[in-house]
Formats: structure tokens, sequence, C-alpha cells
């Protein structure tokens, strides 16, 4: 078999949103690069190009003129205490994340201007917590999306990459796969691996393995950028830690199959130390798609407060575990009732105007950067086209003229047996009940009253407040949950400038990583649980990171 061979300063594994920042900084350094990926072409951008475009900013101009008063400090205070650090091994990622907020409250959003990406000037309020001061979650509105979605994030990286390949400073290679990295002496010389064969798979779709050929890189520097293991459900589930109880048997993917972590073990092989395997962001949210790109492709509902959160059974989760509040809080909770499904109850009226689909795919007026569309979806009468499509088509929905009809609808879903009728019957009107007067003893009732002082809730993102059973406000919905999987929050451990460090804490000559490959920075910045709007902001940071410092090694 015949060997093709490649020689080039910085070679780079994966092109999602990590390697096309690092690739960008090299080119601009004046490197020539090498960019391989085991899928097609038509997968350039990764999973970044399928996401929201969700950004964590501190202190912004969309959040002052929304009347948010933020700063590095309160941003400080929810970061770490969210994220929990409490082993050895966090040092890397405790200096990472004290970088990455500086460059949130600091240059990011500037920079990203400069690059010509812009951004919706309502600011969302994911993961709110509702604990004390010190406990996780956002203190204030800090997920920015970017107009264009994930999409409008890439363009400018991807820009600068193919207008490198067109002027033969850049070489890319689709459905190369990296099979072992290559060491002299202790030093990362390159890579070999092999060639796959052509597929037509559309963007997304699972693609096959099958060998034609092989390859080798020699480069001064490499950079693995490959992504994490929610793909690769039976890897999830051995790295599944105990305090999140049993693995579910059943799971949604909320990435392509591709998204595998072999690169982890590669990397490892060639002396990379992997720390907090057991640290993963899966949302309990995913509905199945109706419409499925990849094997077991799932979407996640990015909800408002308003829906009430039933487990499989019909008892309603415990304050704060409400829709927005706490994702691993949730997901904790839910893996002791001893089922893999639970479920939201709502009206038409909150779905109307709470429910948003994540991706890109989902969301065309923004990605699309339609104002028109964008006015008549967010704000017009209906749910939007995507969820109205899920409403219409999607396994996982029932929709009902009265409750009576609804929990029937619910029980003759796969795992509906387990649902009590009265249970349900009893929650949702007791929480009707609340909603008589000005006072409340329901703690999400109360949140949701105060959620609407926020200007950015009250106008797209938070019904006024209403009994579900009012007939004005119907038909009824219920929605069937999933675990959804999606991020690592653990990778190859780096130092500040992504090169990764052995065993022995020392750097691995040649050997880099950048994006949720490094859990976004350090072996992972998040520690335990993420602030959201943080997995693209840690591929860019990291990303040019390492791009920055491998190109000045050279």
């Amino acid at each position: 078999m015949t060997v093709r061979t490649y020689d080039t300063d910085l070679l780079i594994i994966g092109w999602g949103l990590a390697g096309l920042v690092a690739a960008r900084e090299a080119l601009r350094a004046g490197k020539r690069i090498v960019v391989v990926d085991q899928e097609s072409r038509t997968n350039l951008g990764g999973q970044a190009w399928w996401s929201f475009g969700g950004l964590f900013f501190v202190d912004s101009p969309e959040q002052r003129r929304l009347g948010i008063t933020d700063s590095l400090d309160l941003a400080r205070q929810d970061w770490f205490g969210t994220a929990g650090f409490d082993r050895p091994e966090d040092a890397r990622p405790r200096e990472w994340a004290e970088a990455y907020l500086a460059f949130a409250a600091g240059e990011k959003r500037a920079w990203l201007k400069e690059l010509g990406v812009g951004f919706f000037p309502i600011v969302g309020w994911a993961e709110r917590g509702g604990y004390t001061a010190l406990g996780p979650g956002n203190s204030v509105p800090r997920f920015h999306i970017a107009w264009g979605t994930g999409p409008g994030v890439l363009a400018p990286f991807q820009a600068a990459l193919e207008d490198a390949e067109r002027d033969g400073r850049a070489v890319i290679l689709p459905r190369h796969r990296v099979t072992q990295l290559r060491t002299d002496g202790g030093v990362v010389t390159g890579a070999a691996g092999d060639v796959l064969a052509p597929t037509g798979a559309p963007r997304g779709a699972a693609s096959s393995r099958e060998g034609v050929g092989a390859f080798e890189v020699n480069a001064a520097a490499t950079v693995v950028a490959a992504g994490g293991i929610g793909g690769n459900h039976e890897l999830v589930r051995a790295q599944w830690p105990a305090r999140l109880g049993a693995p579910p048997t059943s799971m949604v993917a909320g990435v392509p199959a591709y998204v595998d972590g072999s690169m982890l073990g590669i990397a490892a092989a060639a002396g990379g130390r992997l720390i907090n395997g057991d640290r993963m962001w899966h949302y309990v949210e995913g509905i199945r798609n109706w419409d499925p790109v990849w094997p077991s492709h799932g979407i996640r509902i990015l909800p408002g407060p308003s829906s009430v959160w039933l487990d499989a059974t019909g008892r309603r989760l415990p304050a704060p575990l409400f829709p927005g509040f706490d994702t691993l809080g949730t997901l904790a909770h839910l893996r002791t009732t001893g089922y893999d499904h639970s479920w939201f109850v709502l009206s038409s009226r909150i779905a109307e105007k709470e429910f948003t689909l994540s991706g890109s795919e989902q969301n065309p007026d923004l990605t699309g950067k339609d104002l028109g569309l964008l006015v008549r979806s967010r704000l017009g009468k209906g749910a939007a086209g995507p969820v109205q499509a899920f409403l219409d088509h999607g396994e996982d929905f029932v929709v009902r003229g009265d409750l009576d009809a609804l929990i029937a609808g619910m029980r003759a879903l796969p795992g509906g047996e387990a649902l009590d009728g009265a249970r349900v019957r009893t929650e949702i009107e007791a929480r009707d009940r609340e909603m008589a007067n000005d006072f409340t003893k329901d703690a999400q009732i109360a949140m949701l009253r105060s959620a609407r002082a926020f200007r950015g809730d009250r106008i797209i993102r938070t019904a006024a407040p209403h009994r579900i059973l009012d007939p004005a406000a119907g038909p009824l919905i219920a929605v069937r949950l999933h675990v959804l999987t999606r991020k690592s929050l653990g990778g190859l451990e780096t130092d500040l400038g992504g090169q990764v460090l052995g065993d022995g804490g020392a750097p691995i000559p040649g050997l880099y990583a950048a994006g949720e490959a490094s859990g976004f920075g350090g072996g992972g910045m998040h520690g335990y649980r993420a602030l959201e709007g943080t997995f693209l902001g840690g591929c860019l940071f990291s990303g040019r990171a390492a791009g920055r410092a491998a190109a000045a090694a050279l």
C-alpha cells in the first residue's frame, strides 16, 4: 500500500471551531499548516456548525442596554461556585478558568466583532441556579446569541483557512483518520493514519470507516482538536460518574457519531495525561428528532421557566430543579428515579413564548440573519415553525384539549405506563391554585414572576404567568424528555499555551490540544458544571492559545 506523505510546520487534527481558530492563528504567524479530519469536506466546521451560537460575555454592551449589572468579580463568583473544583489535578483548570473569565470580560467580544461576528441584542439567562449566591448558576443573564448562530461564528475562521488553501499555505485533507501520533525521543513529530473511502453522506450523517490507503504527516508541532466522547454512548457509559447514579439505558445523541473520543486515547498513548474524564455535560430536555441526521439524533429544548417538570411517575421535581435552572442537578435527581425519561407539562401559550430548540438548523431566522422571519417567529402568534414541526410530528409530543386526554396520551407512549395520572392531576391543579393571587409558596411561580422583571425575558422568553388549565391558553402539551449527550468537561491536561502535559506535569514537546479534547482548556476549565455559552467560547479561547503558542515555538 502506498503511503502519502506530507511535510508541514503545523498539523491540526480536527476542523471544528477550535481547530479552525488554531489554524488561523498559525497562518497569521506565517506558518504552513495541514488540517486533517476523518469526515468529508461537507462537515468542515464540525460540531460548531450545528450549535445555537451561544457565547458567554461579561459586562457587555448588550447586557448594559438591558439594565444588567455584571462584573468580572460576579462572573468569577458564579464560575467557581458552579465549577466546584476540588481535586489536585484542578490546578491547571483553575488557571484556565481565570484566564477565560478575563477574556470573556475583556477582548473576546471586540475580537469577534473585528472578525465580523455580530450578536442578537437580547441576552439569555441560562443556568439560573436558584441556590445561594455562592452556589451554581448565573447570577445575571450572560447568554449572547451570535447573529448567524454557529455558522456565523465559524465563518471568519473557515474563510481564513480556505483563503490559505487557495494560496498554497494550507492543505486540507478530508477522510484522513489519525490512528497514531508519531514520536521521536519523546517529541511528537506528526501523525499517521488511514485514508478513508470517499462518502456522499450529508453533513452530520454517519460515514463508513473503510480504509483505502494510508498517510503520514511530518510536522514540527501538532494540535489535537478532535472533540470529546458525546457521540460514543458506550464510552459515555464507561466514564459515567457514580455521583450521577447509574447511566441511562436509553439516551439520545446531541452530537454526530464522529464525536467518538478516539483521539483522546491516541494522544494518551503518545504520553498525554487525561484528567477529569468523569466530568461530562449532558442535558435532560432531549427529544428525538422527527427528521434525524445522525444515529439516535436528539434535539434539546431550550425551555423558559414556566413548564411543570414531572418525573416518569408524575411527581413534580423539587425546587430549584425548574426548566433552565440547574442542568446537572436535575440530571442527578432524575437518575435516582429509576427511569430514563421525564415530562414537561405546559400550555400552548407557554410553548409559543418559551420553547426554543437548540441548533443552527432549528433556528432559521437567526442562522439566516432573516429579520422578518425573526419578528414573525419570536413575536408573532403561534409556535415558531421548527417547534410546530415537532408538535406535529415529534414522537415525544402529546397535544390534547383537556387534562384527562393529555394523561391518556402520555400513558400511551412507551414508558408512559409508569405515570400515575391522579398524581399528574394533583400536581397541575395545585400549581394552578397558586396563580390566583400575587402571593405564593411555589418557588417556581415566584421565580417566573421575578424573571419577567428582566426585559429580555418579558419580551421573548417568559410567558405571562397563567393557569396551565386555562382553556384560553390551550391546548395542553406534554413532552417526554430524554437524556441527551453533549460535552466532555475533562480531557488532555494542558498549560496556558495549550501544550499537552505528561503524567509528571512536564510539557510534551510538539504536542498541543484545544477545544473539547482539552476539556476546553487545562483538562477541564468548567469543573463539574458549565455556565452555558462557554463551549464555543472555550473553543475560541483554547484554539487561539494553542495556535499562537505552537506557532511561536517553531
